[in-house]
């Protein structure tokens, strides 16, 4: 997903299981290494969805196995290297995106045993406190832009949360070396159920900090320019199959808000 992507890294590695006659091939970009997402061992809330849409459409799930960076649409998805991204923006524009299946949100997460519970970048207890938010390509993630617009800065403490380092974010709330941690839903929730009597964490308020650095985001799937006909599959398979999408999410303790009518629609 490229909300999160790290530095560019490549390991391609097709799933080796029997393919049935006659039977066609469906090749999923997917991270290695990103729990909750995705990873080779197939533990991650995208690898799970990919087998709900490749038994739905009754094709073999194969994986490409790419750390997504920079040329990465360029020099796989439009080369037919895969067909298909299980989880991007859905107003991420080199891609012909699907519908949106979900759509979540930044959260602060703080300790039970701190108080009181923040949700607004705009809170007091901010000041003075040690605020960890995600960094990107050694960029921070929105959370950081927001804090910086504030005069926020040398209370910001950067966190890779790719790989082996996905949950040292939540690790460093736990042992009181950040204050409170920003950190994109899916990621803050999958972390912060294992440590339900500690942690809590509060969606951002508003969503969009004025004038228009947005907090929440529609998730969605993507293929090729053009590939219409498997958008449209795609199409059709997130709408029949809602309630065992919303229930994979769930019990990875992903946050969903509600949809918007426009993102329930495909963006051509």
């Amino acid at each position: 997903m490229f909300l999160r992507s790290p530095k560019f890294l490549c390991v391609i590695a097709l799933a080796a299981a029997p393919i049935a006659s006659g039977q066609k091939d469906l090749r999923v970009c997917a991270d290695p290494d990103n729990m909750p997402f995705s990873n080779t061992h197939r533990q991650g809330f995208e690898n799970r969805l990919a087998e709900l849409v490749a038994n739905s459409l009754g094709e073999q799930l194969t994986y490409v196995w790419q750390r997504m960076g920079r040329g990465f649409v360029r020099d796989y998805l439009n080369n037919s290297t895969c067909d298909l991204l299980i989880g991007i923006p859905q107003n991420y524009r080199p891609v012909l995106t699907t519908a949106a299946y979900y759509r979540s949100t930044y959260v602060f997460v703080t300790r039970r045993d701190q108080a009181p519970q923040i949700s607004s970048f705009n809170s007091e207890e901010l000041r003075g406190s040690k605020i960890g938010v995600q960094v990107l390509d050694e960029n921070y993630t929105p959370p950081g832009e927001a804090l910086a617009r504030r005069g926020l800065q040398s209370e910001i403490r950067g966190f890779d949360t790719t790989g082996e380092d996905a949950g040292s974010i939540i690790q460093a709330v736990l042992k009181r070396n950040v204050d409170v941690a920003v950190i994109w839903g899916p990621l803050a929730g999958y972390f912060v159920r294992q440590h339900p009597d500690v942690l809590r964490m509060a969606p951002v308020e508003p969503e969009v900090d004025p004038p228009g650095l947005p907090f929440t985001f529609a998730i969605s799937m993507g293929v090729r320019k053009g590939n219409h006909g498997l958008r449209d599959q795609l199409n059709t398979f997130l709408k029949n199959h809602v309630k065992e999408i919303h229930a994979i999410l769930d019990s990875y303790g992903v946050p969903q808000l509600p949809l918007a009518p426009t993102e329930e629609k495909a963006t051509h």
